[in-house]
């Protein structure tokens, strides 16, 4: 209602006011009033104070003062309109014919150490189209024919608002600079119909280090609703690409850009009929990471190495993982998991089949990123720690000798457990216990353990290395892994009859080798072996390095070392498992010591072969370098594997190959199936 129709009505009012009360008064003069002829002040015929007459006035005065209120009121409001929320009603109009079309940012880089690009982006020449389109069919038919698509699905792409009710639809990205031209050459027949340059991510090097990385996506309906209360200042829309795995999720909040906005005008229905303003997009920060693109490469070959030597001893070999760290900081250097996949498939939206693929059991799960999701038994990798456990408690000393059969028999004959080595290593103490791996050893110590006042002497000194819980590495999806004990079986198999529910020898000696309940990631073994190197000091392990700055070639934020455990322990016991794990790598199997020996630092190491019932062995090998001054940790596992030894030992130095530059020219194959 504008000012002049409100003014006609105040007017109009008034008007009606005026003619009810002149047409009273003249009514009031015809029947109830005379007058003196002598010219006296009329007076009413009743002649007194509760008269017709008087009741009357009372009523006109009423109405007077009602239609004054009235008139009052309109003034007011018209007051209050004009003067007062001025402001707020050409605000109001300003806003039912412009609109904010918002435009996407690129996303930031991701590089590594070296400044060498693992993400980045890449120009993408996009088809777009006004929402009016939808209603053309000749031309929805014609624009199909030119991209190869069935009118049907351009149809559907230009009806989809997720990217804003008056944003331009996208029909079809990457599309061919022939396609360009056509359009560009026939607006006539394609009015509605524009060519957008957009990025879109790029992976320069393919599938490497895929898991690290991550992939992006369209927002999803849960993302869209956190984003509301998120503390990182990111506030979602429909439409929006964002990270879903890997580094580009966990560090969304700095590779996700700063929206452009363009103002729009619109008609009544919503049309877009011109423009104004605009803002730029402002694109992401970079990010550096911990990896090194060439040991990340030769820890990817590596396992493909140990993949194909595991087949060719008819094991499956399914899945696996290799992890690098630098053991005097935590940074991670390379991280490999197989299967893997290709990042670049989600560029764009992936295919319904396409998903299905990488989720799928069938598939191997390949989103899956083994090293900090996968939890398995650690196998004797684990014998280390349980050395250490026996010497702490006094179960074991270094002179402590065992008689090795190649069947232990400590719990009675008929709960006798075998030792790697059906035929015996005969005697043999704690140091060469770790180096031939001999089950029995660590069988003699898990029953000390049961039968001792400390019966979980062993679950603590694991518990106290950092098995069991989280790393705290800036990656999603950490498992925690398992340290089992008395109280978590009778809880875990709560519905099993008590005797099965009771912790058992048995338990103990096979958690004393790394089998049954107990559960790892590849990463927290990588921890262990970090904290052994370190004499008990472990950092935790991180893939960022620092934030570079958008202006300049300085950073925003470095990533700041932080040590999560220190383990103390004397020093004549971490001597002892120094000296026996380079016993591993240089006296347990020639063949294994003939890879070893090119490489110009000494190794130390421990295999493992995991035990899981109806499936091939889990290999694991785990090993630091340089001995004596340790720098790098590596550490390999493989889902149906076979032995360490004959499979993932490939893995590792293959990976030290490539850190020190020599490659592995043994043909020597391993025949030991040491655990």
């Amino acid at each position: 209602m504008d000012f002049a129709t409100v003014v006609l009505i105040i007017c109009a009012v008034i008007v009606v006011v005026a003619v009810v009360a002149v047409v009273l008064v003249v009514h009031a003069h015809g029947g109830r009033f005379t007058v003196d002829i002598g010219g006296q002040t009329p007076r009413a015929a009743g002649g007194n104070d509760t008269s017709p007459e008087t009741g009357f006035k009372t009523r006109l005065r009423g109405l007077g003062l009602f239609s004054g209120g009235v008139v009052a009121v309109l003034l007011a409001r018209v007051w209050s309109m004009q003067l007062m929320s001025n402001d707020e009603y050409t605000s109001q109009a300003e806003r039912n014919r412009t609109r904010t079309i918002t435009t996407a940012a690129p996303r930031g880089r991701i590089l590594d150490r070296n400044g060498e690009e693992l993400v980045t982006n890449r120009p993408s020449l996009t088809v777009v189209a006004q929402a009016d389109v939808a209603d053309d069919e000749r031309e929805l038919q014609l624009l199909g024919n030119l991209l190869g698509m069935p009118r049907m699905a351009v149809k559907r792409n230009i009806q989809d608002t997720t990217e804003g009710a008056q944003s331009s639809r996208t029909v079809a990205v990457d599309v061919s600079r022939r396609i360009v031209a056509y359009l560009e050459e026939h607006p006539d027949l394609f009015p509605g119909v524009t060519v957008e340059q957009r990025t879109q991510r790029h992976y320069p090097h393919g599938k490497l280090a895929a898991h690290v990385l991550g992939y992006t996506g369209t927002v999803t309906a849960d993302q869209l609703e956190a984003s509301k209360d998120s503390e990182d200042g990111i506030a979602y829309e429909s439409g929006d690409i964002t990270g879903q795995a890997g580094v580009e999720y966990q560090y969304e909040s700095v590779l996700q850009g700063v929206r452009g906005e363009q103002k729009v005008f619109v008609d009544a229905d919503g049309d877009v009929t011109g423009y104004s303003t605009s803002v730029p997009a402002e694109a992401g920060s970079d990010v550096v990471l911990t990896i090194d693109a060439k040991i990340q490469q030769a820890a990817e070959d590596g396992l493909q190495h140990a993949i194909s030597k595991a087949k060719a001893l008819q094991n499956k070999a399914t899945a696996g993982c290799v992890v690098v760290l630098d053991c005097t900081n935590g940074e991670i250097l390379a991280m490999a998991s197989y299967p893997e996949f290709d990042p670049s498939i989600f560029v764009g939206g992936i295919s319904n089949a396409d998903w299905e693929a990488l989720s799928s059991e069938a598939s191997g799960y390949p989103l899956m990123d083994r090293a900090v999701s996968g939890t398995y038994a650690s196998a004797s990798t684990i014998k280390p720690l349980s050395a250490l456990a026996a010497l702490n408690n006094g179960i074991a000393d270094a002179s402590t000798t065992y008689d090795c059969t190649g069947f232990w028999t400590g719990f009675g004959s008929a709960y006798g457990q075998y030792c790697w080595d059906h035929d015996g290593h005969g005697i043999i103490d704690l140091r060469n216990g770790i180096v031939y791996s001999c089950d029995t050893v660590f069988y003699e110590i898990g029953k000390a353990f049961f039968e001792s006042d400390n019966k979980e002497g062993l679950q603590d000194t694991y518990s106290r290395w950092g098995l069991g819980k989280k790393t705290g590495v800036d990656l999603p999806g950490e498992a925690e892994g398992r340290v089992p004990t008395a109280d978590w079986k009778w809880n875990y198999f709560s519905s099993y009859p008590e005797e099965d529910r009771t912790w058992r020898g048995g338990d103990t000696t096979n958690l004393a080798i790394g089998q049954g309940d107990i559960l790892v990631t590849p990463l927290q073994m990588a921890c262990i072996y970090m904290a052994i190197a370190n004499d008990g000091v472990m950092w935790r392990p991180h893939v960022l390095k620092s934030v570079t700055s958008k202006e300049g070639s300085g950073t925003v934020a470095d990533y700041k070392v932080e040590k999560i455990n220190e383990v103390e322990e004397k020093d004549e016991y971490m001597a002892l498992i120094h000296d026996a794990l380079q016993g591993v790598i240089y006296e347990e199997d020639e063949a294994v010591t003939s890879h070893f020996t090119s490489l110009p630092v000494k190794v130390a190491g421990k295999t493992g072969t995991g035990e899981k019932a109806g499936k091939d062995p889990t290999a694991w090998f785990c090993a630091y370098a340089p001995a004596d001054d340790p720098k790098y940790v590596v550490c390999a596992m493989l889902e149906e594997g076979g032995f360490g030894s004959t499979s993932t030992m490939y893995a590792v130095r293959d990976t030290f190959g490539g850190i020190y530059d020599v490659p592995d020219q043994s043909t020597a194959d391993s025949s030991s199936s040491a655990r």
